[in-house]
């Protein structure tokens, strides 16, 4: 069953003001309330002030032990740790969870922690811990695992105080909620011969020259620990100065990826149901982002620098919640890509706007403000679901921008984008049409083994 994250924290209040009513008191409390409330009655019967006495006392134990629970408040702080902060699909996070008392002193309580339902029954654990430090601070240690991608909500802790005397009890919630990001596992592309060869770490060296001569653009002042054979002779007799050679600027390629994040371009099957937490996905749009992550980590170790968009050259992850900048479109290296993964964790698909009368602008019309103006020459890989022939044609002329134009469509009726793919070939286009039952390696070699194919279930139609 597929979690809602933010409507568990709501269910989790209802539940425990009920339990805060219905369980005010321990059974011991309750077992004293009734033994006062016979000897109360016995008293009222047979007239004696030792069972009055006695009501009383067995009364007003539970009693004064709940107003005090409930004057003096134990008060808690919550630490919360993911291992590691970015988990992929399919591996564990180990979660460690410090909660250190304050205040009054807790003589025990009960915790459980808010987890999604995806994750499975809750842990419960006793404060303090046998490990405890001083019997204020007590760390506990699990794991979570989650086969989808998300932004899922962990916490908060719910706690079951009970008094010294074991009497009464109170809910207490503790601490907030953590975001635990779950982000798409790349899968391992095999090679390729679809691009060209770059230089020995993928990347294209390219000299720059400024003004007002070479000599003053590829060269700098002496610093400490220059080699002696780097030094500019001649640029040094002209600045009074020793002058060094600069090393040569090197930059990398970049490879460009267009992911389609339309909810009406991934419309077979159950797309446009709510998935993961608040997440809007579909089968489809789960096969195509797996897609971009898996060719985004094989651009990168290529040496390309990857560019990622959506199909109005948007930045590709503004929507999503769990991006660190969502204004970025530019991801380089491990750490770029790793960005870009946790981007991904939370993206959605993009409901259609309402209908407007007129026709839209060219910035609002899909794929018409694609271009490779001001990139460094790459391969152009768009990703998408559903394509119609007009929109292809509008995609079409953008493949003389690219050195390798490349494009993957994920459909459960790829033999239904045949004129679609025609339209894109005879353009200059590597294109091919999937279903996504068909795992992102094969679709990949699909595009450089075969490079007119549409494959559905598996054989080329």
């Amino acid at each position: 069953m597929p979690p809602t994250v933010s409507a568990a924290p709501p269910k989790r209040k209802a539940t425990m003001e009920a339990a805060s009513f219905t369980r005010f008191f321990t059974l011991r409390g309750w077992g004293l309330l009734c033994a006062g409330a016979a000897s109360l009655l016995g008293a009222a019967a047979l007239g004696r002030r030792d069972l009055l006495a006695l009501a009383v006392l067995l009364i007003g134990l539970p009693v004064l032990a709940a107003a005090l629970l409930r004057l003096v408040k134990p008060g808690f702080d919550v630490e919360r740790t993911f291992t590691p902060p970015l988990v992929e699909t399919g591996t564990a996070a180990t979660v460690v969870l410090r909660v250190q008392s304050r205040g009054a002193p807790v003589s025990g309580a009960v915790m459980r922690e808010g987890l999604p339902f995806r994750f499975g029954p809750s842990p419960v654990f006793r404060f303090p811990s046998v490990h405890a430090a001083g019997n204020s601070r007590s760390n506990y240690e699990y794991r979570l695992r989650s086969s989808r991608r998300g932004l899922y909500g962990i916490g908060p802790v719910t706690a079951d105080v009970m008094d010294p005397l074991g009497l009464a009890r109170m809910v207490h919630t503790l601490g907030g909620t953590d975001s635990l990001a779950v982000a798409p596992a790349p899968l391992e592309l095999p090679p390729t011969s679809l691009f060209g060869s770059l230089g020995a770490d993928g990347t294209a060296a390219s000299r720059r020259r400024g003004t007002p001569s070479e000599d003053d653009a590829s060269t700098r002042g002496y610093r400490h620990g220059d080699p002696m054979r780097r030094v500019h002779w001649a640029a040094t007799a002209r600045h009074g100065e020793l002058m060094v050679r600069q090393e040569e600027p090197v930059t990398a390629p970049t490879a460009s990826i267009l992911l389609d994040q339309r909810l009406s371009s991934y419309a077979d099957g159950a797309a446009g149901t709510p998935g993961n937490g608040d997440l809007l996905t579909s089968e489809a749009f789960e096969w195509a982002v797996s897609a971009v992550i898996s060719c985004a980590v094989f651009f990168a170790e290529a040496g390309y620098s990857v560019r990622f968009t959506d199909e109005l050259s948007r930045p590709g992850l503004a929507r999503s919640p769990s991006a660190l900048d969502g204004a970025e479109t530019a991801f380089r290296g491990a750490d770029g890509v790793q960005n870009l993964a946790e981007g991904l964790a939370a993206l959605g698909l993009e409901p259609s706007p309402p209908p407007s009368a007129g026709s839209p602008p060219d910035a609002a019309v899909p794929f018409a403000a694609l271009d490779g103006s001001g990139q460094a020459p790459g391969p152009l890989l768009v990703i998408a679901g559903r394509m119609t022939p007009g929109e292809a044609l509008v995609l079409a002329p953008a493949s003389r921008y690219a050195r390798q134009p490349l494009i993957l469509l994920v459909t459960d009726r790829p033999s239904a984008l045949r004129p679609v793919l025609g339209i894109l070939r005879e353009a200059g286009w590597i294109a091919a049409a999937v279903p996504p039952a068909l795992p992102v390696p094969a679709a990949w070699s699909l595009l450089d083994g075969d490079r007119q194919a549409v494959h559905s279930g598996g054989e080329p139609v």
